[in-house]
C-alpha cells in the first residue's frame, strides 16, 4: 500500500476562517467552522432583526425560510416540498420517532455504529411507549454487501417499525450503502431513517438516490452554514403524519412549514445557510471534496505511523470524498466514553490540538477530519507529540 501523498493547498482557503492559529483543528466534523463571510452575514441578519423585530417576525419571514429551504434542497437533491429546516440532525431524529406511533410489541432498529445521542433519543421514545430498542452489530471490516446482508437478517418484518442507519457515521467514519440498505428495508416494507449528520457538503447530493422515507443532515458541519441548519427529509407518504416538537402559528400549515416554525426562534442560521453553500461553490466543490479526503487519508496515516498503527490496520472508509478517517488507539487507552472524553481534553490542553478521541465497542479510537484550513505540518506535530502524551497514563 503506497503512503498517501498531501494535497496541495487551496490558496487563500485559510484565511476565510477566523479560527485559533495557535491551534490544530483536527475536529472538523464535530461543529465545523462557519467562514468569516457567513459569520458576517448572519450578523447582518441579526442586525435586521434586532432593528424592527416585530416587521423581521412577520409574515414575509415564513416565504423568506421557504426561499432558504428551496435553495438548501436543491443543494441536497431533495424535494424542497418534503423538506423542512431544523436545528439539527438530533432533533430531525427526535421529529420522526415521535411521529411514527409506537406502540408495546414495536422494535426500532439501529447499528453499533450509530450516533450516541440518536441512540438516547430512541431509547427515550421506546421507554415512552413501551416500544424495543435493538442494536445490530456491523463489524468495522464488513463489506458493502455483508452490511446489507447483516441489516436484511436483522429485520423482523411486522414487528420492526423503523430502521435507523447511518449514510457517514460518526465513531467509525464510516460510508455506508444507504441506498441498498433502504431497498433491503423496503423488501419488508420496513421504513428508513438516514441518519446524514455528516453527509452535506461531503458527499454530493447526497439525498438522491438513497429513497429514504427520512433523511436528516447537517448543513452546519460541511456546509460552511452557521450552527443550528439541517434539513429533514421526509417521503410523500409520510408527510401528513410529521408532528412538530413544539406546535405554533403554523401548525395549520403542514409539513414542511408546522415543523420549522417555533415562534421567536432565531433564524438567522437558517437564513444566512445559502451564504455557506456559496462560499463552498466559490471554492470549488469538488475541489474541497478531493482535497480535505486526502488530507485526512495523510494525517491518518501519518499519526498511525508513529503510534505503529501498521496501514493494513488503517481504517479506510471506502469513499472519495470522505474527510474522515480513525485510527486504533493503544489497548486500553480510551475504552470508555468518559476516558475518550478525558483524553481528548489532555491532547488539546497538552498539544493544541483538536481532536476527536471515541470509545466504540470497548476499544479506543482516534477521528481525525481534514479541512481547507488544515495543513499537513499540523498532522504531523500531532504525529510527533502524540506517543509521549499516550505513553503517561
Amino acid at each position: 500500500m503506497s503512503a498517501p501523498q498531501p494535497p496541495e493547498p487551496i490558496p487563500g482557503a485559510r484565511l476565510l476562517f477566523s479560527l485559533d492559529p495557535a491551534v490544530s483543528h483536527l475536529n472538523h466534523g464535530s461543529f465545523g467552522a462557519v467562514p468569516i463571510g457567513v459569520q458576517r452575514a448572519q450578523q447582518r441578519l441579526r442586525d435586521e432583526m434586532e432593528a424592527n423585530p416585530l416587521r423581521f417576525f412577520g409574515p414575509s419571514l415564513v416565504d423568506r425560510i421557504a426561499h432558504t429551504r428551496r435553495h438548501l434542497a436543491a443543494f441536497l437533491g431533495a424535494d424542497p416540498d418534503g423538506t423542512a429546516l431544523v436545528g439539527n440532525a438530533t432533533t430531525g431524529v427526535a421529529v420522526v420517532l415521535q411521529s411514527l406511533g409506537l406502540r408495546p410489541g414495536d422494535e426500532v432498529l439501529t447499528t453499533d455504529h450509530g450516533y450516541g445521542a440518536v441512540r438516547f433519543s430512541v431509547d427515550r421514545e421506546c421507554r415512552r411507549t413501551g416500544a424495543t430498542h435493538r442494536i445490530l452489530h456491523v463489524p468495522l471490516t464488513a463489506t458493502d454487501e455483508q452490511v446489507v446482508q447483516l441489516v436484511r437478517a436483522g429485520l423482523r418484518p411486522g414487528r420492526t417499525k423503523l430502521l435507523v442507519v447511518d449514510q457517514l457515521t460518526s465513531a467509525t467514519a464510516r460510508l455506508f450503502p444507504a441506498a441498498a440498505i433502504a431497498g433491503a428495508a423496503h423488501e419488508h416494507e420496513v421504513p428508513v431513517l438516514v441518519d446524514a449528520a455528516h453527509a452535506p457538503g461531503m458527499l454530493p447530493t447526497p439525498v438522491g438516490g438513497i429513497g429514504a422515507d427520512f433523511w436528516v443532515g447537517n448543513l452546519h458541519k460541511w456546509g460552511y452554514a452557521p450552527r443550528g441548519t439541517a434539513a429533514l427529509v421526509v417521503a410523500p407518504s409520510w408527510r401528513d403524519r410529521m408532528e412538530p416538537l413544539v406546535v405554533s402559528w403554523e401548525q395549520g400549515a403542514g409539513f414542511p412549514g408546522n415543523v420549522e416554525w417555533q415562534a421567536t426562534l432565531d433564524y438567522t442560521s437558517w437564513l444566512a445557510a445559502p451564504a455557506g453553500v456559496w462560499t463552498l461553490r466559490t471554492l470549488g466543490v469538488d475541489r474541497v471534496r478531493a482535497h480535505n479526503a486526502a488530507l485526512a487519508a495523510y494525517g491518518q496515516r501519518v499519526v498511525g505511523d508513529a503510534l505503529g498503527v501498521a496501514p493494513a490496520d488503517l481504517p479506510d472508509p471506502g469513499g472519495p470524498t470522505v474527510a474522515m478517517r480513525i485510527l486504533p488507539l493503544p489497548a486500553g487507552l480510551a475504552a470508555t466514553t468518559d476516558d475518550a472524553l478525558a483524553l481528548r481534553g489532555r491532547i488539546a490542553e497538552e498539544l493544541s490540538a483538536e481532536v476527536a478521541v471515541m470509545s466504540w465497542n470497548d476499544r479506543g479510537w482516534l477521528r481525525l477530519c481534514g479541512q481547507v484550513y488544515n495543513a499537513p505540518h499540523e498532522y504531523e506535530r500531532l504525529a510527533a507529540r502524540l506517543p509521549a502524551l499516550l505513553a503517561r497514563r
